[in-house]
Formats: C-alpha cells, structure tokens, sequence
C-alpha cells in the first residue's frame, strides 16, 4: 500500500476547489448569483477539501481514481446547486434542475467507472455515498420553500440515523447489499429534482409517496441491524 504524505494530500482537493470557485464566477456573472450564495458555495467548497483531504490521510490514499475524480466532479456541480439554493434568486430554478439533474445522471457512471477500472475502494464508495446524501439535503430544502418543511425529512433522514448510531452502537453494523435500498435512494433525487422544476403536476404527491418509500427503507435496516445485534 502506498503511504500518502501529508504534503501531498492537499493538492487534488485543492485543484477541484479551484474548479468550484471557477463555477460561482461563471453563475455570478451569467444568472446573478448574490453574494449569500456566493459564501455558501465557498464554503460548500472549502469542507469538501478539508474533509477529502482527511479521509484520504486517514486510508492512507496517495491519489484518487478516475471514479473518484468523477465524484468530484459531482460535488463540484452539487456545490453551484447549493450556492443557487442558498441565494434564491429569481429565475434560477432551471440552472438548479440541470445542475443536480447532470450530477444525478454522472451517478450511474463513478461506480462503473470504478468496477471497470478495479479502482473500488471503501474511501470511494463513503465519498459517493456522502455526495448522494448531501445533494437530497440540497434538494430537499430547495423545494421545502413550495411544498413545506415536511420535505426536510428527505434530507434529514441519513443524518438523524447517523447521530442516532453515536448513541446506539448496534446502528452502526455492516448491512448487506440491497438493490432495493440504492432504488430508493436513487428515487428521493429524482423524485426532488423533478418537483423543483415544477413541470409536473401533483408533485406533493410524489415526494410525499418518495418519504413514505424512504421510512420503509429506513425502517427495514433498522429492524435488521437491530435483529443481528440480538443474535
């Protein structure tokens, strides 16, 4: 295994906020991102450096794969959302919609990047993970602002079942792979992303019938875990 340097493990991280910076200045000067919008997505930014950079001293990573430049990349569009949820300005909503819907689509393609590569990785796979839950966040709060606050439990969600695993230990254990899971997921982006662009009619409906997927397959790893810690 190679042992990263700590002098080393800036650099990419640092490149990629580089690139975020470059996309404010681009939303700034075509669509009038305000200066609110402009700190988020600078700070959107500078934790995402901060908190790579971290994770791969803590794995030992020298460098990332293609896939997890991909992510990136992912992040780095999820960072200009976040910028044009946070400023609210008129007339954005399109940029938002195409921003995470390209981020959502580039979802499909850092895993099989990844597999056809063989450069899977558990620091990859958390990184993917965490970009997922960050965008529904994002998303959430965006279209909170038309349907209501009960759309925050979509991006509430991940992180409340993480700040309850630091209570209970028995949260915290290995849940086997679910292609039902990773479609529920998949469906609360979509889902937010298609009643953000306001196209679609009944969209209450929709997300409301996306939490009501997302309880029950919350609900279900909870009673598994909970299952295999009794055993």
């Amino acid at each position: 295994m190679v042992t990263l340097q700590h002098t080393t493990a800036w650099r990419e991280p640092a490149v990629w906020a580089g690139g975020q910076l470059l996309l404010l200045g681009v939303l700034w000067a075509t669509v009038g991102l305000g200066p609110l919008g402009a700190v988020a997505g600078l700070v959107h930014a500078c934790a995402t450096g901060v908190l790579l950079t971290r994770a791969m001293r803590r794995s030992a990573t020298a460098a990332l794969g293609p896939a997890d430049r991909v992510t990136l990349a992912r992040q780095l569009l999820i960072g200009g959302v976040t910028a044009l949820v946070a400023d609210r300005a008129d007339g954005t909503v399109p940029v938002v919609v195409a921003l995470a819907a390209v981020a959502l689509a580039l979802d499909c393609v850092d895993g099989l990047v990844a597999r056809r590569t063989g450069t899977e990785s558990p620091l990859g796979a958390r990184f993917d993970m965490e970009v997922d839950a960050f965008l529904i966040l994002v998303l959430s709060v965006h279209v909170a602002w038309s349907l209501g606050p009960w759309v925050l439990a979509i991006g509430a969600a991940r992180y409340l079942f993480v700040a309850a695993s630091w209570r209970l230990t028995w949260l915290r254990g290995d849940l086997p792979p679910s292609f039902a899971r990773k479609a529920v997921a998949a469906a609360q982006g979509i889902t937010l992303v298609v009643a953000a662009s306001g196209v679609v009619p009944y969209s209450a409906v929709l997300v409301g019938l996306a939490l009501v997927t997302l309880g029950w397959s919350f609900g279900r790893d909870i009673v598994g875990l909970w299952r295999r810690a009794r055993s």
